[in-house]
C-alpha cells in the first residue's frame, strides 16, 4: 500500500489491524505486485475502511508485504474490517493472507526521510499477533478479545489459544477469531511447535534409551494430566451452562374472572423479560415455553425438550386492587424445589414482585449482573397500575395477532396501546410496542403509506428519548429499518444494541437471519437461524424459515428434513406445510407429494407471498396452482368460485384469480370482462400506493389478458425494478421471474429464457428450478423455443451462494 498524507490529529491508543501475504517473498515480482495490488482493493472495499477515512479516523501504514491500519474509532472497527476482509478473500483463494489485531499506544511520527509514518506498542504488538497465526487466521490480543466479549454478537467467534512466543523469547496470549464463514479454525503452526518443545528439552540430558522411556511416561502422564484437565473443565463448563438456563413456564391464572388470563400471562412475560437481559443466563424465549402447561406432567422432558435445567412455575390470582403471585424455581434434572415463595401485594406493587422474583432466581443461578443489568430488574415501565394493565391487555392481543395474522387482533392491541399512552405518555415501552405491532401489520397485511411509517418513527424516538437502554425500542427501530424501508445496515446496528441490552432476544436473533438472507449472506441466515432455535426451541417457526433458505438454495433434502422438523414440533404450521410442497414440486416435480402435504392445512390459512410458489401463482393460491400444474383449469376456477367474497379486498383477489386461471387455460377473450374490472380496480389502487408490486404483477397479467402487450410488459419491469435482486435476494426473484413471465406470454422467447438462465443458478429455488419449469403451464408459449428447451433438457446446475 503506498505511503498516503496522515491526518495532523495525534491520538494516544488506537485500534489496529495488521495485515501480509503469508510466503510474499516466494512469488515472482508480477505475483508480489498483483496480489498486492488485489489486497489493496479489496481492504479498500470494505465498509469499514470507507466509513473511517470519510470520518478522519483512519490512518495507514505500508509494510511491503501488506500493512497497517489504525483506526480511531472503536475497538471493533479493526475487527469488523478483517471479517470484511476474509470474507471476500474467499473470491481470491491465491491470495494467503493473515490478520492480527491489537488496541494499544500509537503515536504519529516522521521518519528520517521526512515522511509521515507511525510507531508504538500498537503497532508492534498487532504485528506480532498476526505473527503467530498461519494463512487466513484472523487472531486478536487478548486485550482486544475481552473488549469483545462484552458484545454477544462476538462471543461464539472467540477461541483462546493461549500463549505464543515472539521475538525475543516475550510471550503474549492470542484469540483466535473464526466461524463457519470467516477466519481459520486451524490451531496455528507456531502453537503446534510450542507444544512439541517440552518434551524435547526433558529428552536433552538423559541417554537414549532412557530418554524414550522418560519421554514416554513424561507424555503419558502430561496427556493423562491434559484428559483429565479437559474433561473437568467442560464437565464443569456443562454444569455451569445447564445450571445457568432456565425456562419461565405459562404462569395459571387462579382469578375468579377468568378473563384476567391476560393478567397472569403478562406477569410472566414481564419476569421472562427482566430474565432476558441478564447475559450469564440462558432464557428460553415465550414463543417456546408457550407449549407447555404451567405444571407439565412430565418436567423433565420438557426440561430436555427445552434445553435447560431449572424450570421457574407459577400462578396469579387478581382480585381488585390486590394479586397474589406463587412462583417455585425447580431443578428440572431432579425434580428439586430450589425455592418456592408467595408474594400478597397490593396491585401498584406488582412491579416489585417482577423485579424480586427475577432477582431471586439471578441470586439462587449464581449469575453474573452487570451494573446496568442490574439497574433494568429494578425499573419499572409506570407508575400509573391502570396504565400497566391496559398495557398487559394490549400485549396479549399482540400475541393473538401475530400467531393468527389477524387485522381485527392488531387493532385491539394497538387501541390499548394508545389507551396506555392517553394515560401515561412517559410510558416507553407502549411506545415501542405499538410501533412493533403497526410494524407487524404492516409487513404482513397492509402496506402504510410514508405518513404512516413517519408516525411509527416517531413513536419509536419517542420511547427511545423516555428509555435510551429500551431494548424493545432499538428492536423496533431496527425493524423500522428493515420491514419499513429494507435498510439493511442501521437495522443490524440496532440488533446489535438489542443483543448488548437483552443478550436471550431470540426474536432478534431472527431478524438477523432474515435481514443476512435478504442480503444474499445465506450462510450466515442459516447460522442466526440456528442460534435463535438455541433460545426459541419448541418454535416451529425457526425451523420452516431453514427449511425455505434450504428451498431457494436448492439444497431439497435438507429443506425436507428442517420442515419434517418444523411439523413434528406443530402439525398446523400451514407455513412448513406450504414449503415441503414446494420441496416435492421444484426437486422433482412431484404433484401427489405435494397435494398430500396440504392434506392437513385448512382451506382459510393465509400464506404470504415470500412463500410461494412464484408470482402468477400467488396471485392463484399456491392450493389451487396445484390444479393448475395438472391443467385442470376449471377445478381451479371452481375452487374460487367457492371461496368467500364479502369484502372488496377478496373480490379483487377472486378476479386477479381468475384473470391468471384463464389466461393459462388460453381463455382470455372470454375473460375480457373480467379482465376488464380487474384492471380498473388495480389502477385505482395504484393511483393511491404507485409503489404496490403484488397491484403491478396482478396488473400485467390483466394487460397481458386484454391484449395490451407493451403495458405488461411496462408494469412487469416496473414491479421487478422496485425490487432488484441486489436490494432483497429472497422477494427480488420473484419479480424477476414474473418479468420472465409476461415476456414468454408477450413473445420475447429469448429475454424470458436470459431471465430464466440467471435464476436458475441464483439462490432462487423457491421460484425457479428445472423440474418445475417442465410442469408448469405459465411456460406453455416458449415450451418449443430452442433456449427453452435446451435449458430444461440440461442437468440443473449448481446454486452459487455465499
Amino acid at each position: 500500500m503506498p505511503p498516503e498524507r496522515f491526518s495532523d490529529v495525534k491520538f494516544e491508543i488506537g485500534h489496529v489491524l495488521f495485515i501480509d501475504i503469508v510466503g510474499y517473498s516466494k512469488l515472482l515480482i508480477t505475483e508480489q505486485s498483483d496480489q498486492l495490488q488485489t489486497l489493496k482493493q479489496i481492504v479498500r472495499g470494505t465498509e469499514q475502511f470507507r466509513l473511517a477515512e470519510a470520518e478522519g479516523k483512519l490512518l495507514r501504514l505500508p509494510t511491503g508485504d501488506g500493512g497497517a491500519l489504525v483506526f480511531r474509532t472503536s475497538p471493533e472497527a479493526p475487527v469488523r474490517c478483517a471479517v470484511e476482509i476474509s470474507q471476500e478473500l474467499k473470491r481470491h483463494p491465491e491470495l494467503r493472507v493473515r490478520m492480527g489485531i491489537h488496541s494499544g499506544p500509537v503515536n504519529e511520527i516522521t521518519d528520517l526521510n521526512e515522511q509521515a509514518n507511525i510507531a508504538g506498542a500498537g503497532i508492534n504488538t498487532a504485528q506480532r499477533v498476526m505473527d503467530c497465526g498461519d494463512a487466513r487466521h484472523i487472531l486478536l490480543s487478548k486485550r482486544v478479545a475481552e473488549d469483545l466479549e462484552q458484545y454477544p454478537q462476538w462471543r461464539s467467534l472467540l477461541h483462546d489459544l493461549g500463549a505464543c512466543e515472539v521475538k525475543h523469547g516475550q510471550k503474549i496470549s492470542v484469540v483466535n477469531l473464526y466461524d463457519d464463514q470467516v477466519g481459520n479454525p486451524q490451531r496455528p503452526e507456531k502453537f503446534e511447535k510450542t507444544q512439541e518443545q517440552p518434551a524435547a528439552i526433558a529428552a536433552g540430558s538423559h541417554p537414549p534409551r532412557k530418554n524414550l522411556l522418560i519421554a514416554v511416561a513424561a507424555l503419558v502422564a502430561i496427556g493423562s494430566a491434559i484428559v483429565l484437565v479437559y474433561f473437568a473443565r467442560h464437565a464443569n463448563q456443562g454444569s455451569i451452562a445447564i445450571e445457568k438456563s432456565i425456562a419461565v413456564l405459562p404462569f395459571e391464572n387462579r382469578s375468579e374472572d377468568k378473563a384476567n388470563a391476560y393478567f397472569a400471562d403478562g406477569i410472566q412475560d414481564e419476569i421472562l423479560t427482566k430474565l432476558a437481559g441478564i447475559g450469564d443466563l440462558k432464557v428460553i424465549s415465550r414463543s417456546s415455553t408457550a407449549k407447555y402447561k404451567s405444571k407439565p406432567e412430565d418436567l423433565k422432558t420438557a426440561a430436555r425438550e427445552l434445553g435447560v435445567g431449572t424450570v421457574l412455575e407459577g400462578s396469579v390470582q387478581k382480585a381488585g386492587d390486590r394479586v397474589r403471585v406463587n412462583v417455585q424455581l425447580i431443578d428440572a434434572r431432579i425434580d428439586t424445589h430450589l425455592w418456592a415463595k408467595s408474594y400478597d401485594r397490593d396491585l401498584k406493587d406488582i412491579f416489585a414482585v417482577e423485579s424480586e422474583v427475577a432477582q431471586e432466581i439471578a441470586d439462587t443461578l449464581r449469575a453474573k449482573l452487570s451494573p446496568s443489568q442490574s439497574d433494568a430488574l429494578a425499573t419499572a415501565p409506570t407508575r400509573d397500575t391502570q396504565a400497566y394493565d391496559l398495557f398487559l391487555k394490549g400485549e396479549y392481543e399482540e400475541h393473538q395477532a401475530e400467531r393468527a395474522l389477524n387485522a381485527e387482533l392488531f387493532d385491539r392491541a394497538q387501541s390499548f396501546y394508545r389507551q396506555v399512552l392517553a394515560r401515561d405518555r412517559n410510558f416507553a415501552l407502549a411506545y415501542a410496542r405499538l410501533a412493533y405491532t403497526e410494524l407487524l401489520r404492516h409487513w404482513f397485511i397492509s402496506n402504510l403509506t410514508s405518513a404512516e411509517l413517519a408516525e411509527i418513527r416517531s413513536n419509536i424516538d419517542h420511547a427511545l428519548a423516555i428509555a435510551p437502554a429500551s431494548p424493545d425500542a432499538h428492536l423496533a427501530l431496527a425493524v423500522f429499518y428493515y420491514w419499513g424501508h429494507r435498510d439493511y445496515d442501521p437495522a443490524l446496528r440496532e440488533l446489535d444494541r438489542t443483543l448488548e441490552l437483552q443478550p436471550n432476544n431470540a426474536n432478534a436473533r431472527v431478524f438477523y437471519a432474515s435481514i443476512y438472507r435478504r442480503r444474499g449472506e445465506w450462510q450466515r441466515a442459516l447460522t442466526e437461524f440456528e442460534r435463535a432455535a438455541e433460545l426459541d426451541p419448541r418454535d416451529s417457526q425457526i425451523p420452516g424459515e431453514i427449511g425455505s433458505t434450504y428451498i431457494a438454495l436448492r439444497r431439497w433434502s435438507d429443506a425436507e428434513h428442517a420442515l419434517t422438523r418444523a411439523l413434528a414440533m406443530d402439525p398446523h404450521n400451514a407455513l412448513a406445510d406450504l414449503f415441503l410442497a414446494l420441496t416435492y414440486i421444484h426437486s422433482a416435480g412431484d404433484i401427489r407429494r405435494a397435494r398430500r402435504a396440504y392434506e392437513g392445512v385448512p382451506a382459510e390459512s393465509k400464506l404470504t407471498l415470500a412463500s410461494g410458489w412464484g408470482v402468477i401463482a400467488v396471485m392463484i393460491d399456491h392450493r389451487v396452482y396445484l390444479d393448475v400444474f395438472e391443467k385442470h383449469f376449471a377445478d381451479a376456477l371452481k375452487a374460487w368460485d367457492t371461496m368467500l367474497t364479502n369484502t372488496p379486498e377478496a373480490h379483487l383477489r377472486k378476479l386477479e384469480a381468475r384473470v391468471g386461471i384463464q389466461v393459462l387455460a388460453g381463455q382470455g377473450a372470454v375473460a375480457k370482462p373480467e379482465c376488464e374490472q380487474t384492471r380498473t380496480l388495480l389502477e385505482a389502487r395504484l393511483a393511491e400506493r404507485p409503489e404496490d408490486r403484488n397491484s403491478l404483477t396482478a396488473l400485467a397479467w390483466a394487460y397481458v389478458c386484454l391484449g395490451r402487450n407493451a403495458d405488461a410488459l411496462h408494469v412487469a419491469r416496473q414491479a421487478a425494478d422496485l425490487l432488484p435482486i441486489e436490494k432483497d435476494a429472497l422477494a427480488g426473484p420473484f419479480l424477476l421471474a414474473g418479468l420472465a413471465e409476461v415476456e414468454a406470454r408477450t413473445g420475447r422467447a429469448e429475454d424470458a429464457v436470459k431471465i430464466l438462465r440467471q435464476l436458475i443458478t441464483a439462490p432462487a429455488g423457491q421460484v425457479v428450478s428445472i423440474a418445475r419449469l417442465k410442469i408448469d403451464p405459465v411456460w406453455d408459449p416458449i415450451r418449443n423455443d430452442p433456449g427453452f428447451q435446451k435449458l430444461i433438457s440440461e442437468p440443473e446446475p449448481e446454486t452459487v451462494y455465499k
